[in-house]
């Protein structure tokens, strides 16, 4: 165990009786992984219960349904871990899940060309509220629930032994840093040397940095690798607009496709500095040498209009924004948001360009979002004839309904 991790509390010997209501009982047997605190009609043994420790779900005739974490700060209140036959939670059970996650992604671990990838997608994987992300010999372990805190002594030991990194370091939630941590604090290395500043890694054959420590996630949003992949064989001989470019992903991809120029954009100085430097990285490879590279800081809604203004004209405009749909509130915003970014995309695509949009709020189904942008099109004098519709990588599975998020739509513009 590292030194580090033998402070941290250990979860209670002793395990929550917990019965809910039918409709979650449901949910439960479907594979939901969530148990809300007013789904809970009663529990024992919750005096003096902790996060992390574990609290088994009975089914209505009394028999065993399911075990998870128990999360008394959390409105998620249970996070399933396993369902069926009765099952003791131990570094065996971590060990297997951990290499069922690793068979899953055994195309990546293969391919010498990228060495960052997600390793565990929380709930995806069947352990709710944990991230742990690759980044060649450095990993990243998010915690988005205090409840993994008491078995971080289990479960990294198992990631050494599966993974053999160089270092690991924990990121926490805002949610779980404003509880009590017990020491543990953001970005502290727990496994290994502390990097000294960003690690790099290769993704498609490219070199990134990750800022591991006050990066936003875990460093880098690598659920678009396939996406960007997609960009850089459209890229040849273009002129390419990448908005919310953030450190840069699709912009370096577009240059080692041959992009004659890219354009990104985003509001953050730290993201465009970082996509800068991502550039300046791959500086050996000839087509990034020979593209031009203009950054704008800015609101992309005003950029791109000021653009259009201005009558610039590009063959490939990516919209990678943000989720614009963190709560159910927010969905109508949303929506006009990505119909107003499509307006804007398509005056500045040269006829037969390319619009590539996509989006990260699982608020937004798939289906409804290519509809909007289509939507939107159509209020234009521009017609989109699709090219390929995308969801999730290898790397980031769906393992529940909610958990499927990420689409994207590549048209032409005509």
């Amino acid at each position: 165990m590292p030194p580090g991790l033998q402070a941290l509390p250990r979860p209670a010997p002793k395990r929550l009786a917990v019965r809910v209501s039918k409709p979650v009982r449901r949910h439960i047997r479907k594979g939901h992984p969530w148990v809300y605190d007013e789904a809970i009609t009663s529990v024992k043994g919750a005096d003096g219960a902790a996060p992390g420790d574990l609290a088994v779900v009975f089914d209505d005739d009394r028999s065993f349904l399911a075990i998870g974490l128990w999360d008394p700060n959390s409105p998620i209140r249970i996070r399933i871990l396993h369902t069926g036959k009765p099952l003791t939670i131990s570094r065996a059970f971590w060990q297997t899940r951990i290499e069922e996650a690793l068979d899953r992604r055994d195309p990546l671990a293969e391919d010498p060309a990228t060495t960052g990838w997600r390793v565990i997608h929380g709930e995806d994987d069947r352990l709710p509220g944990l991230v742990v992300d690759r980044y060649d010999t450095t990993l990243v372990v998010k915690l988005y629930t205090a409840a993994w805190i008491p078995h971080l002594a289990d479960v990294v030991p198992e990631l050494q032994a599966a993974l053999s990194p160089e270092r690991i370091v924990v990121r926490l939630a805002r949610t779980v840093q404003r509880g009590e941590t017990h020491g543990l604090a953001d970005g502290d290395t727990i496994v290994g040397h502390a990097a000294g500043g960003p690690v790099e890694f290769l993704e498609n054959g490219l070199r990134f940095e990750a800022d591991v420590v006050q990066g936003q996630k875990t460093g880098h949003f690598l659920d678009q690798r396939d996406n960007r992949a997609r960009v850089a064989d459209l890229a040849q001989s273009t002129d390419v607009l990448d908005v919310f470019s953030c450190t840069g992903g699709f912009s370096v991809h577009a240059a080692a496709g041959g992009a004659r120029s890219v354009h990104s954009i985003d509001m953050a100085p730290a993201a465009i500095d970082t996509a800068l430097r991502n550039m300046a990285r791959n500086g050996d490879n000839e087509s990034v040498a020979a593209c031009g590279h203009r950054t704008t800081v800015g609101d992309a809604f005003e950029v791109m209009a000021d653009l259009a203004a201005a009558g610039e004209q590009y063959d490939i405009v990516v919209v990678d924004p943000p989720s614009f749909a963190s709560k159910q509130a927010d969905i109508g915003r949303a929506v006009r948001a990505y119909g107003h970014l499509t307006r804007l995309a398509v005056a500045l695509i040269r006829p037969g360009g390319v619009l590539v949009q996509a989006s990260c709020s699982n608020r937004i189904g798939a289906d409804e979002f290519f509809t909007i942008i289509h939507d939107a099109a159509r209020l234009t004098s521009r017609r989109l004839e699709e090219i390929e519709r995308t969801g999730h990588a290898i790397d980031h599975p769906i393992g529940f309904e909610q958990g499927s998020y990420l689409k994207a739509l590549f048209t032409q513009v005509n």
